[in-house]
């Protein structure tokens, strides 16, 4: 399955108003009620389930993902 890159700043738009921390399921919750596409849910469901502290930690994630894919 091919690994979507997930723009940073296009994510911050999806996750606007959430709280930190917050886990994995929060943070596809929040993306997919602002409209996040399926491509970006899925990418977003790799992540570790962790708690990530801010949008920073959310960005460095999918980026370490990205490069071993």
């Amino acid at each position: 399955m091919p690994k979507t890159k997930v723009n940073p700043i296009q994510l911050q738009k999806y996750l606007k108003g959430i709280a930190y921390p917050a886990d994995r399921e929060t943070i596809i919750r929040t993306a997919r009620g602002h409209g996040a596409d399926e491509d970006i849910l899925s990418t977003i469901e790799q992540l570790p389930d962790r708690e990530y502290k801010n949008p920073a930690e959310i960005s460095k994630e999918l980026g370490r993902m990205s490069d071993a894919g």
